[in-house]
């Protein structure tokens, strides 16, 4: 039997009878299974798990296997209550699965909630009861969930566990026939891979890699007598493994020698350990490879596309970014966090059992970094509304433009850039979606086979912001003079007096409706800035704020009364946009941060266009703006501010006559990292 390659060539390990059988002998003596017991062959027979455990165990014991005709998860469904299975034998991406898609129906039903928050307090007979219906959806007659394969998450043991599932998991090899050790049913410890089985030695060497004993350890591999060799040492077989014993002789794997990172600094990171964070943080993340380039840790995902059309995701990338990855660094230490990711439309390669292929990794992320790969298709016939669709989108992408193409990850387009498609495709073809709709048909050939369907017109109409912008409905933001005064005092006071507030720049302000473009460093930014404008223009001034903070009934007040403009940059960029766009042609100031977040480690984030489109149209200034000291007094992982010296400098005015939106964008940059250093 080969191994199966997840660090390189696999390599023939040759296994005798005597291997196998002292295997099968082992897992009788645990008493998991008997003749009366039935599973399903999931898994393909060239591997050693399954071949052993999934088709000659159960022949060893008289036990029935059933084979399913074709592999989804409504035929395993339907087989595990067909046939009445007891056990099912799995790989951890098979449970994964099957937790995400049972926690998602949990968490949409109250009750469904509120029991499973209890099951943690009852006993695994008032668990099966409780959750009836899970265990007859699995058939009625499960008695054990068993993986092996890969490392299965803890947190997906525990859920099987607490809906009252007997999870058992085990350790093995290719070269030790495979099975090293197993939960006993008796005593299960979840996150262990359980005890040695019976005539099979363990222990840990120095290193803490695996080391193994037994008469399950294979002969050598099929014609490579050095790499059997280096294979041994002192008569254990050296597994590759990283892992430990507790006191009561279970096993714990914590990675692989191999895989394990080495940073720069000495510290070594664990792989595994980062992608069970990711993987359970959002639905959307189907897969992930944490990898390392010149010493930093970056990341590879592949979405669950399917999920993110049904949370109608304008920006697949951005939500990755900010609701994933950053949320993830946001809990990690400084040297485990990725400084990078990249999204993959393909699957991340694998071996059949579903381990990762890692030594593939790094070449994948370059060639996502360097160029997509052109995905080659036969050119169609295209109809009218085909070629003004396509010529659209090459025009808005600046790319080649193909049907196979994704809309976001093959030609760019980020929110703002879906607002222009949306304006297009009402003012050309009549119809008008909604900005989350869109994500429903993310590539082009889906987008222009819902045109045809759904045209009301067509033709050709150019489409700019000014003739978006023109649409703004009105937008009369609430203004509460005296309170708002009362509470700018107190602010200006507390600054001046807790971070010894400076500022410089007041002069650079014009009597015109103007935009503030500050560097965004922390939560104390806006209560800074209002601080620090003069009272007259603080009263004619509004800030941008995300929406999600101010939903309920206390933030939405108290933002109303700060002078707060709740936008909502992931789904409602046009609203966005048109409340900004009306605050501006009706006198008022607008404060925008043009890095669209906070930075996570004091330096600047890229800058986004949407300011720079509102001064290109409405022909509005734009003032750079610094904010020193704010990062060092209470940065995003921090509760409460320190006494810091704070200083705001307001830069000259930047104005759009005879520029393009690069150009504003890149001296409103330039200007702020000037005055930050």
């Amino acid at each position: 039997l080969y191994t199966s390659g997840t660090t390189g060539e696999p390599k023939g390990v040759m296994l005798s009878f005597k291997n196998i059988i002292s295997n099968l002998r082992g897992v009788e003596r645990l008493k998991v299974a008997s003749k009366e017991d039935s599973t399903i062959a999931l898994l393909p027979f060239h591997h050693s798990y399954p071949l052993v455990v999934s088709l000659l165990l159960p022949l060893y014991l008289g036990a029935t296997v059933v084979f399913l005709e074709k592999l989804s998860s409504e035929a395993l469904m339907e087989t595990l209550s067909k046939h009445s299975i007891t056990v099912l034998i799995g790989v951890p991406r098979l449970y994964q699965v099957l937790h995400q898609r049972l926690r998602e129906r949990i968490e949409e039903n109250p009750l469904g909630r509120l029991l499973f928050s209890l099951g943690g307090v009852m006993g695994r007979r008032t668990r099966r009861l409780v959750f009836k219906r899970v265990h007859k959806a699995f058939g009625g007659k499960l008695r054990y969930m068993v993986s092996g394969g890969a490392k299965l998450p803890l947190e997906t043991a525990k859920f099987f566990d607490r809906l009252g599932f007997v999870v058992l998991e085990g350790y093995g090899l290719t070269e030790t026939s495979p099975i090293v050790s197993f939960n006993p049913p008796h005593k299960v410890k979840l996150g262990s891979v359980g005890l040695p089985i019976e005539g099979v030695e363990v222990k840990i060497a120095e290193d803490g890699e695996v080391l193994v004993k037994g008469p399950n350890v294979m002969q050598g591999y099929y014609k490579k007598e050095e790499e059997t060799k280096k294979a041994f040492k002192g008569g254990w077989l050296l597994t590759g493994d990283l892992g430990y014993l507790d006191e009561e002789g279970y096993l714990y794997i914590t990675g692989r020698k191999k895989e394990l990172i080495v940073l720069a600094g000495g510290k070594n990171i664990n792989p595994e350990e980062l992608e069970a964070e990711f993987l359970k943080e959002s639905p959307v993340v189907k897969e992930v490879g944490v990898l390392e380039i010149d010493g930093m840790l970056y990341a590879l995902i592949h979405p669950d596309f399917e999920r993110a059309k049904e949370l109608k995701l304008l920006n697949l990338e951005e939500y990755i970014r900010w609701e994933v990855v950053d949320k993830v660094n946001r809990r990690l230490p400084p040297w485990k966090r990725v400084v990078g990711f990249k999204i993959s439309p393909q699957e991340l390669p694998k071996t059949r059992l579903g381990k990762l292929r890692r030594f593939l990794l790094p070449q994948l992320y370059k060639s996502l970094e360097i160029k997509r790969e052109e995905k080659t298709e036969e050119p169609k016939p295209l109809d009218q509304e085909g070629r003004l669709l396509m010529d659209f989108l090459s025009s808005l992408s600046g790319r080649e433009v193909k049907l196979s193409h994704h809309l976001e990850l093959d030609l760019g387009l980020d929110s703002l850039a879906k607002v222009e498609l949306l304006a297009f495709l009402e003012s050309n073809f009549g119809i008008k979606l909604r900005e989350e709709e869109l994500s429903l048909y993310p590539t082009v050939g889906e987008l222009l086979s819902f045109v045809q369907s759904q045209k009301q017109k067509t033709q050709w109409e150019e489409i700019n912001w000014e003739k978006i912008l023109l649409s703004a409905q009105p937008y009369v933001p609430y203004h509460n003079q005296p309170i708002f005064l009362a509470g700018l005092y107190t602010l200006k006071l507390f600054f001046r007096l807790y971070n010894f507030l400076e500022v410089e720049g007041i002069e650079n302000f014009s009597p015109q409706p103007f935009m503030i473009a500050p560097n965004h460093a922390s939560y104390l930014d806006g209560f800074v800035l209002a601080s620090a404008l003069p009272t007259s223009v603080a009263v004619n001034t509004y800030f941008l704020g995300a929406e999600e903070y101010f939903r309920n009934p206390i933030t939405s007040t108290f933002g109303k009364l700060a002078h707060v403009v709740p936008i909502d940059l992931q789904k409602k960029v046009k609203e966005s946009m048109e409340k900004t766009a009306w605050l501006l042609r009706t006198g008022k100031n607008v404060v925008i941060f043009p890095e669209g977040a906070r930075t996570r480690d004091g330096n600047l984030l890229p800058f986004k266009k949407g300011f720079a489109i509102l001064s290109q149209v409405l022909k509005v200034p734009v003032v750079p703006t610094a904010i020193i000291g704010t990062y060092a007094s209470m940065s995003i992982r921090d509760k409460f501010p320190k006494p810091k010296k704070i200083k705001v400098i307001f830069g000259k005015p930047i104005y759009p006559e005879g520029k393009g939106l690069e150009e504003i964008i890149q001296e409103t940059r330039r200007s702020i990292e000037e005055m930050l250093t």
